[in-house]
């Protein structure tokens, strides 16, 4: 493939000199193909089209083929990334101990269920077998901050509290 070809960009995202450079150090080979997109996801949040077929002509590699990786593996995501994320423990303590209601109240409150994000893109709900909190039981991960003995009105002032830091 002709690298000036390649350098001709998706978008003029000085971040394209990222993936580029990953591109180079493999030698644009099509064994690469699985680390390229680890770098274009790592770079943008996520994979788009466009990003999928700089891909696939950087490196020779029909669309369809680059497109059945990125929605093979779990890893990728087609979609941009939600500004705060919320994984909510449904392990046995955390179920025990509320982790359903913990549930329920984040439904009631932003109309999201688990693996779903809102409308605005600025919360997603996870869910996740177990934290390892057990003892703080039920527990909920808020942007990468563990939080624990929760109750629903804890977790959605906490939920609100990120959120209004948005605006």
């Amino acid at each position: 493939m002709n690298s000036s070809t390649i350098k001709n960009y998706p978008t003029d995202d000085v971040r394209w000199k990222n993936v580029y450079a990953e591109l180079s150090k493999y030698a644009f080979s099509k064994n690469s193909l699985i680390q390229v997109l680890h770098t274009v996801q790592d770079t943008f949040g996520y994979l788009d089209k466009k990003s999928i077929h700089y891909v696939a002509k950087s490196l020779d590699i029909p669309f369809s083929q680059v497109y059945g990786v990125a929605t093979f593996y779990h890893y990728f995501t087609l979609k941009p990334p939600a500004l705060h994320t919320c994984t909510i423990c449904t392990g046995t303590a955390c179920h025990i101990k509320g982790a359903d209601f913990l549930l329920k109240a984040v439904k009631d409150n932003f109309g999201v269920i688990p693996c779903e994000m809102t409308p605005d893109g600025k919360l997603a709900i996870f869910t996740a077998r177990c934290l390892g909190a057990c003892g703080i039981a039920p527990v909920a991960i808020i942007d990468n901050e563990v939080v624990g003995n929760l109750e629903p009105e804890i977790l959605l002032s906490k939920l609100n509290g990120v959120l209004k830091s948005v605006n």
